[in-house]
């Protein structure tokens, strides 16, 4: 499984130059003990000098990458040995597009795997809820875990509460509504459609509950209960421990509010931050110049921040998720209404382009959601009409999953040096990409292969609560291919494990201009590791996708142990 580079490096283990030994013949006094050394195991690097035996940290720093013998030089009094026996070590893995975990509050459905089971779950609400009052459910599932493959529709949840408006959100593209909500909400056959957005019906016409992307604005959803700071700051934490748990270093959050950022900043300046955040800040949906004026107003300077947070630009959308993804091509049918749907544009093309170029004119970068190849088209119009004012290039702005990309838009997206975020939707939801799309589309969906073959630099994430955000899950998916309920899609798009490695590693890094520091275990880089209880390039598929982190360091420090 592992590459020429990977496997060659294995006999590279005596690059390090012992510096003790060196000091020592000079006549120059030892340098400092490590703090922390790794020994006895295979050490990825990913780097010069590729995979050794052994490393050591001092500080926040890896200071050393050799074989066993060397690194021990460097133990002290009060240095920690961590004995691997033969478990590698990983630079610190990163998720480009995490929004959090879990779906939010409301009736949770992730453990939901049938129609049944879901129906169950939303009717023990309603006996639990006065009647009339709203029933919400959380985000944090796909019609692609139950038995049926399918959406539960308003006369599946008229079944399960009919006295109760219900809404059940599915991801962040989509709401299902029973009858009662619709009628709480004044929703009927003769409410007119929605610009960028989409009201579900029946061959019939009658309303089948769903409101895809625009649509949603139609229901005002309560909101959500707002902790004391003290409370969201303790949930925060906990949740990046979760994240550490699996192996997390490093996470990306694409498109959030101010309020979100300021928490993260408190938990940093309290010391409690336990991986390192890029930030992007949600763009206002009106666009154009005077709406940028007054979001600017609040937001810290492009850039701000120091390795562990930084702003990272701005996320726009210009299309719906799966369920709406804008295609040059129909959907199959049904769901392609005789040829006519093509999916959801979600922002009208002047608004957008004159956002972009709003924001490149006022130094920010620019990472946009596009799904279909429809909506990378006007993507690469936006990103081209920015480059035209002053080049981009250079600038590494982001096209966000790039779920259907053509072979005459990655000549474009190279040509403007653009990165490309990319998640594994199709492990989740392949079913019901091979209903909307057809088989050919949903097996080209993400093709991670074609971006690096074409030499577009690709990150990988989960896009979580939408997709699970295990990145071993991310990884499993992207070196086989496999679905959780579908087999394998689109086989030929399989990378190796050390490319995707390298994606959720240098990939992450590189979107985020930190490649000096991050994404290698070489001698001066931030000490962001973990250690695997199973050897990441020989063990046997499907290991990854089970793969247990047994120490996650961040900065040189322990933040999660098994």
């Amino acid at each position: 499984m592992a590459d020429g580079s990977v496997a060659g490096a294995r006999l590279a283990v005596g690059a390090f130059t012992l510096t003790t030994l060196l000091a020592a013949a000079c006549g120059r006094p030892a340098e400092p003990a490590a703090d922390l050394i790794l020994t006895g195991g295979d050490v990825l690097t990913l780097g010069s000098p590729g995979v050794v035996e052994a490393l050591a940290v001092r500080g926040d720093r890896v200071v050393a990458a050799g074989s066993s013998q060397e690194v021990a030089a460097l133990a002290g009094p009060g240095t920690r040995v961590v004995e691997l026996a033969g478990r590698t070590v990983l630079p610190g893995l990163t998720d480009n597009h995490y929004h959090g975990i879990g779906g939010g509050p409301g009736v949770d459905l992730s453990g939901a795997r049938s129609l049944a089971d879901l129906i169950d779950r939303v009717a023990a609400a309603a006996r639990a809820t006065p009647p009339g009052e709203v029933i919400v459910t959380n985000s944090n599932w796909h019609e692609g875990q139950l038995s049926e493959q399918r959406l539960p529709y308003r006369d599946d949840l008229d079944l399960a509460a009919p006295e109760h408006p219900v809404v059940v959100v599915r991801g962040g593209h989509q709401y299902v509504l029973n009858s009662a909500a619709l009628a709480h909400w004044g929703i009927d056959e003769s409410t007119p459609e929605v610009p960028g957005g989409r009201i579900g019906r029946d061959p019939d016409g009658r309303l089948n509950g769903e409101l895809v992307d625009r649509a949603k604005d139609l229901v005002t959803v309560p909101p959500r209960p707002i902790p004391d700071p003290a409370t969201l700051l303790d949930d925060l934490n906990a949740e990046h421990a979760r994240l550490n748990a699996r192996g997390l270093t490093g996470i990306r959050y694409p498109g959030g509010s101010v309020g979100q950022y300021r928490a993260i900043e408190r938990l940093k300046e309290q010391g409690r931050l336990n991986l390192r955040v890029n930030y992007l800040f949600r763009g206002p949906r009106a666009g154009g110049a005077e709406a940028f004026t007054e979001a600017l107003a609040t937001w810290p300077a492009m850039e701000d921040g120091d390795e562990w947070l930084r702003v990272g630009g701005v996320k726009l959308g210009v299309d719906g998720g799966f369920e709406g993804g804008l295609m040059r091509d129909p959907y199959e049918e049904p769901w392609g209404e005789g040829g006519t749907f093509h999916g959801l544009q979600t922002v009208p093309t002047d608004d957008y382009i004159a956002s972009v170029r709003e924001l490149h004119r006022r130094g920010w970068r620019v990472a946009t959601h596009a799904v279909g190849d429809a909506a990378i088209d006007l993507v690469l119009d936006g990103y081209e009409a920015a480059d035209a004012d002053a080049p981009i290039t250079g600038q590494r702005w982001v096209i966000e999953h790039g779920f259907i990309p053509r072979d005459d838009q990655l000549p474009r997206m190279r040509d403007l040096g653009l990165a490309v975020t990319a998640q594994h939707h199709l492990y989740v939801a392949a079913p019901s990409l091979v209903e909307y799309w057809g088989a050919d589309r949903a097996a080209w969906t993400t093709p991670v292969r074609a971006y690096l073959d074409a030499g577009i630099p690709v990150s990988l994430g989960s896009d979580s609560p939408v997709v699970p955000w295990d990145p071993w899950s991310v990884l499993h998916h992207f070196t086989t291919r496999g679905t959780i309920s579908a087999g394998v899609h689109g086989a030929a798009q399989r990378i190796s494990r050390e490319e995707a490695l390298r994606a959720m590693t240098q990939g992450y890094a590189h979107l985020t201009f930190e490649e000096a520091d991050k994404g290698s275990l070489e001698p001066g880089r931030l000490a962001d590791l973990i250690v695997t209880a199973e050897h990441y390039l020989d063990c046997a598929d499907p290991c990854l996708e089970t793969m247990q982190v047994d120490m996650t360091v961040v900065g040189g420090r322990v933040v999660y142990e098994r």
